[in-house]
C-alpha cells in the first residue's frame, strides 16, 4: 500500500497493489506481484479504515486506486470495498491490463469505479505476445469497448520502449483505434525505466530487456506529437 501516490490517477491517491497477474510483461516493475500466491490478506473493513485515515490528503481530486498485479482477478472481493468508498464520497480508480471482463468485473466497474486506467501493451498480436507472454491482444480492445459503451471515464496508459513500442506506425495505429472514444479523458505515456530490475534479480528471474535504453526527450516529444491529434490530453508520467 502507498498512502501518498501521485502517479496513479488524479490528485493524491491511496494506492493498493493486489497480488496476482496472468501476464508476465517484460518490463514489469512489480514482478513480485505476478505470482497468484503470497501477499498479505486484509478484510474490507481493515482496508477501509486505513483509507479513511488518509482521506484528509485527497482534496477534491484524489482518492483510491487499486493496482497490482491485476486487480480484476479479485473483482468480487473489491465490490464491497468500492461500495463503502463510494458511500464515503471517495473517488475510485482501477489500474488494469483489461484481460478480465466477467460478471464481477463489470459490476465493479459499472457501479463503483469512477475511473478505469487501461494499460495498452501493444497494438499487434505479435507484439502483445512478445511483451506479455500471453495470446489474444483483442482482450484489450474488447475491454476498452465495454468501458466506452458504459460512458464512464477511462484513461489509457502506454509504456514507450525504444525499438519495441515507439515505432511511429504503432503510435498512429493506437491513435486511430481510439480517436472516436468519448470516454477517454487522456492518455499517459509512461517512459521506459529499469527501476524494477532488482526485483527480477531477487526472484531469480532473467530480465530480458536489460539492453533496452531509456527514452530521450526527443523521442518522448515525437510520440506526443504523433498522438496529439487523437486525444484530448497527453501526459508523460
Amino acid at each position: 500500500m502507498e498512502s501518498f501516490g501521485t502517479h496513479d490517477g488524479p490528485g493524491i491517491r491511496f494506492v493498493i497493489f493486489l497480488q496476482g497477474c496472468k501476464l508476465k510483461c517484460l518490463y514489469c516493475h512489480n514482478p513480485d506481484t505476478i505470482a497468484m500466491e503470497g501477499g498479505k490478506e486484509y478484510t474490507t473493513d481493515a482496508l477501509f479504515e486505513k483509507i479513511i485515515k488518509a482521506k484528509p490528503y485527497f482534496g477534491k481530486k484524489g482518492g483510491v486506486t487499486v493496482s497490482g498485479g491485476e486487480p480484476l482477478l479479485q473483482a468480487k472481493a473489491l465490490i464491497p470495498l468500492f461500495r463503502k468508498l463510494k458511500e464515503a464520497g471517495i473517488h475510485t480508480a482501477l489500474d488494469t491490463n483489461g484481460r478480465i471482463l466477467n460478471h464481477f468485473g463489470k459490476t465493479l466497474m459499472d457501479k463503483y469505479t469512477d475511473l478505469v486506467m487501461l494499460d495498452v501493451k501493444h497494438m499487434t498480436e505479435e507484439g502483445y505476445q512478445h511483451i506479455t507472454g500471453m495470446k489474444n491482444n483483442q482482450t484489450t480492445f474488447n475491454f476498452s469497448n465495454y468501458r466506452e459503451k458504459s460512458k464512464k471515464t477511462m484513461w489509457l496508459r502506454y509504456v514507450l520502449i525504444p525499438g519495441l513500442t515507439d515505432h511511429p506506425e504503432l503510435l498512429l495505429k493506437l491513435g486511430k483505434h481510439f480517436k472516436d472514444y468519448e470516454s477517454i479523458e487522456k492518455i499517459e505515456i509512461q517512459p521506459y525505466h529499469k527501476l524494477g530490475v532488482h526485483k527480477w534479480e531477487a526472484l531469480g528471474w532473467e530480465y530480458q530487456l536489460k539492453d533496452a535504453r531509456e527514452n530521450t526527450k526527443e523521442e518522448l516529444d515525437k510520440a506526443q506529437s504523433i498522438l496529439r491529434p487523437y486525444f484530448k490530453e497527453i501526459s508523460v508520467n
